[in-house]
């Protein structure tokens, strides 16, 4: 009969696998007669440098039926801002359309007012025909070489032409652009009388239906992009290289030299008085203060170690293909609540290890230490949003399913995992015991302090993603498609690396100082990396891009404090490791009385 742990990884192998199979399901399949409807659906639309605020298609005084007709959709669809309705243009299969008429519309002061403050902010559309996505500008501004905005035109395109490419039964692209010729005047507050238009023209293409969306991979494939990846991870190894070969050599000279003098110090006579690291060796155990919290911030740094590495898996297998709509969002929300049991395991497990006793506190902090910080900044964020109007703010039935799958599956799985953690008995292996009372740390100058350790620590993995954090922000926040997902992977490993190393000699020169508070130290410098790249959030937002307005500059800086958090927990916990393995083997080394 099989135990109840074997019987809940079991059930944890079974959702994760439904949770998988329903990120993997490719949108559309179909195959169609001539003449059949293909399903075409109006998204959003939103200023164009600014991606986080989009409006619903219909907020603007476009054609409309008189009942909207909205798609269900996925959870990743709602969290992506994804508000998908049938668009007002009829694209049966291979029928073509000349100039044909979708209605006659009379747009009020307002209606003109309204569309022409879009067109002023660079508004665009995005639709989705067969679950590809077609996108447009919906009008242009004239400057005419006048420097004063009260001089413009502004201009509305009134007449939109479809290009479609089909292979037998199947669609295979669609691109959109518009008459230049059939405009509408908006620059003046008055009535005007539209009559919208659209052409549709089918083209047969020999492209298989398995290649459709390589179109939309293919701009961060050009050999120009690849260049300047495989550039960042040159300069990446080389740092790396560089590092560990400079790293290995210093520390492996040292302690060499550092253990043929402990073991003539141990034959010489012993009123010699110790120095260096072995000098501590009775205090580089002891446990650090805030158990609690350190455990906590160690359980949930594993934890989302174990979520960006199952979401690496997903991409590299293929899930994430270009407008795959909201499979990332699902991915993470269900792998999230699925890996809080290593939380709960590693933090209750740990902090029994450090003789901890009120563990149900710790599993309470460990379940709270990410998830309350992103859920007062999720808020704040939705709260402005709802201001905005913006697609961006979840409907509230989405925010009960989000609260459901954190009490049903993320809370009790913690627990679980943290039962578990506490049951595991397991002691905390120290090579030296620990004296009853600590060492005076001797006083040290100002660099070897905790901010600036900090600050050399988190500059050098920093160095070795910096190039490939561009494209990672271009394609977040702006719409470059990012899909070369191994290189980012070899990038994460070489992240992993350098933080490792340098927080292991960092350790050892703190130690051969005699400064035996490393625990804390060793986490905080491994997650300073995430301080530099919150710090080149502000240096992309001025320098690199083009967003505006309240509600975007507080969702950028909003989410991506998140994340550097989450980068923090994570690195920080890889730095620790790193430390605690380097620290008890040196210690191992040597005779401790």
């Amino acid at each position: 009969m099989a135990s109840p742990a074997a019987r809940a990884a079991s059930a944890l192998l079974l959702l994760l696998a439904l949770a998988v199979a329903g990120v993997l399901s490719d949108g559309s399949d179909h195959r169609y007669k001539l003449g059949d409807p293909v399903p075409l659906y109006a998204n959003k639309v939103g200023p164009f440098h600014n991606p986080s605020e989009t409006y619903r298609y219909f907020d603007l005084p476009f054609c409309s039926p008189e009942k909207v007709k909205e798609k269900s959709e996925a959870l990743g669809e709602v969290l992506n801002g994804d508000r998908l309705v049938d668009a007002p243009y009829k694209l049966d299969f291979r029928t073509d359309h000349d100039s044909k008429a979708v209605c006659p519309k009379k747009l009020t002061k307002e209606d003109v007012a309204k569309f022409r403050n879009a067109v002023a902010k660079d508004y665009y559309f995005q639709m989705y025909y067969d679950d590809l996505p077609l996108w447009g500008f919906i009008g242009k501004v004239e400057k005419g070489g006048k420097p004063d905005p009260s001089e413009w035109k502004y201009y509305l395109y009134r007449h939109i032409i479809f290009d479609i490419l089909y292979n037998n039964d199947r669609v295979i692209e669609i691109n959109v652009h518009t008459d230049q010729s059939a405009l509408v005047d908006l620059t003046e507050d008055k009535e005007v009388n539209v009559d919208f238009l659209y052409t549709v023209k089918w083209k047969e293409t020999p492209t298989p239906f398995e290649k459709r969306m390589e179109k939309y991979s293919s701009s961060s494939n050009m050999p120009h992009h690849l260049e300047v990846h495989w550039f960042s991870i040159i300069n990446s190894c080389v740092t790396v290289l560089l590092l560990t070969g400079f790293l290995a050599t210093i520390l492996m000279r040292v302690l060499k030299n550092d253990f043929v003098k402990y073991a003539h110090d141990e034959e010489a006579a012993d009123d010699q008085e110790e120095s260096g690291w072995k000098y501590i060796h009775g205090d580089v155990f002891r446990f650090p203060k805030n158990k609690s919290l350190f455990s906590a911030a160690l359980g949930t740094g594993t934890q989302l170690f174990a979520l960006t590495t199952f979401i690496f898996l997903l991409a590299l297998v293929g899930v994430f293909y270009p407008y795959n709509r909201g499979a990332l969002f699902t991915a993470l929300v269900v792998i999230y609540a699925l890996t809080s049991g290593i939380a709960g395991y590693i933090a209750t497990s740990f902090y029994c290890q450090l003789e901890g006793t009120n563990w149900v506190r710790n599993l309470l902090l460990t379940g709270c230490l990410f998830c309350g910080p992103l859920f007062l900044t999720f808020c704040f964020l939705n709260t402005v949003a709802i201001a905005y109007s913006a697609t961006a703010a979840l409907p509230f039935g989405t925010i009960c399913v989000i609260v459901l799958i954190w009490t049903l599956v993320t809370f009790p799985l913690l627990v679980l995992g943290g039962i578990a953690g506490k049951n595991s008995k397991s002691e905390f292996q120290a090579p030296c015991r620990t004296t009853k009372y600590p060492r005076e740390i001797p006083p040290l100058p100002w660099y070897r302090t905790t901010v600036p350790q900090m600050a050399m620590a988190g500059f050098l993995p920093f160095s070795a993603i910096y190039i490939e954090l561009y494209y990672i922000f271009a394609s977040v926040w702006g719409h470059r498609i990012y899909t070369i997902y191994s290189i980012l992977f070899i990038v994460f490993i070489i992240l992993l690396i350098v933080t490792a190393f340098i927080t292991v000699a960092l350790t050892y020169f703190q130690l051969a100082a005699e400064d035996h508070e490393w625990w804390w130290r060793s986490f905080l410098c491994g997650g300073s990396t995430g301080f530099f790249v919150y710090g080149y959030c502000l240096y992309y937002y001025y320098a690199r891009s083009d967003m505006s307005g309240f509600m975007q500059t507080s969702f950028f800086f909003g989410y991506m404090a998140c994340i550097c958090y989450a980068f923090f927990l994570m690195l920080g916990m890889v730095g620790f490791r790193a430390a605690l393995f380097f620290v008890r083997h040196i210690y191992k080394s040597i005779k401790c009385e």
